[in-house]
């Protein structure tokens, strides 16, 4: 197996282990997050991967993200970032701007390929090579709510310590709640809408955004 020198959910904040290469690409229904709102963990801690989760609310895609001075991922290989979240969160969101308890994102990473069949110019989406969850569960991970996991061939996600740099990137830049919603189109108006961006988010526009 290799590892993808990087962290997700739209970007490489900095060394994130994504050990994942021949993860099953199959999606069948087992327990999880999703409709009931509940989390699954198995004995360990660890959290069960719900099989079914392309069949949640796709939020985005991107291509060769990464906020490090590295830029691409340390395999040197283009990839591509699919994040998808539970359907009751996402309703949530809509009505709320933010992230109710028991939220779950998954990052699906896929290879980006060229000259695939009748295809000669740019990308499109080859196999798996990592996944990566990103959840809110308060009860557990208190006091930062959030957690992040890595999730193995076996669907089974072991906890990525809190001492990763992904911990301080998404709490140091993400526009709602821990979260990069400013890289998902369909939840930064939202968010606008309802005034729940972050103050750091909203120090990083800023810094960016020419001066007028």
């Amino acid at each position: 197996m290799k590892t993808i020198g990087r962290c997700g959910f739209a970007g490489g904040c900095a060394v994130l282990l994504l050990s994942l290469l021949g993860f099953p690409s199959r999606s069948v229904r087992a327990s999880g997050a999703g409709e009931s709102g509940t989390l699954t963990y198995d004995k360990e801690g660890n959290f069960v991967l719900p099989r079914n989760y392309r069949e949640w609310t796709f939020l985005s895609a991107g291509i060769d993200m990464a906020y490090g001075p590295n830029g691409v991922s340390a395999t040197g290989h283009s990839v591509f970032d699919n994040v998808f979240v539970d359907p009751d969160a996402y309703r949530y969101f809509l009505a709320k701007g933010t992230w109710p308890d028991n939220t779950v994102m998954i990052l699906e990473v896929r290879s980006a390929e060229t000259n695939v069949s009748i295809n000669h110019g740019g990308h499109s989406q080859g196999g798996v090579t990592g996944v990566e969850v990103h959840l809110k569960d308060a009860s557990r991970f208190s006091p930062d709510k959030w957690a992040f996991f890595d999730v193995k061939p076996s669907g089974v996600g072991t906890l990525i310590s809190k001492t990763a740099d992904c911990y301080s990137c998404h709490r140091e830049h993400a526009a709602v709640d821990t979260t990069f919603v400013q890289f998902y189109p369909t939840l930064l108006p939202v968010a606008q809408d309802k005034g729940t961006l972050s103050p750091a988010f909203l120090k990083d526009q800023a810094a960016v955004e020419p001066a007028k």
